[in-house]
């Protein structure tokens, strides 16, 4: 009787161990998987900020020929020129 209990009880010890690996290695794939997710909403972030100062650059450069064109009495494309 005893030493059924002790096979026993050393089964379940190795499908605890067993399933603690599991759970380990999930755990593990999931951190990567998080990890990989981040990296691209970082570039897709860096890249829509880029696009997003470029069309602000452009505006910016409009703007300013636009008032130099009034203030110097020319055209706007002769203002973009200077």
């Amino acid at each position: 009787m005893r030493k059924l209990v002790l096979v026993a009880a050393a089964g379940a010890a190795l499908s605890l161990a067993a399933c603690s690996e599991q759970t380990e290695d999930a755990a593990a794939t999931t951190a990567d998987e998080a990890a990989e997710d981040t990296a691209e909403n970082l570039d897709a972030t860096g890249e829509a900020i880029e696009a997003g100062a470029e069309e602000v650059a452009a505006e910016t450069d409009e703007a300013a020929a636009e008032v130099e064109a009034e203030v110097e009495g020319e055209t706007e494309a002769e203002a973009q020129a200077d």
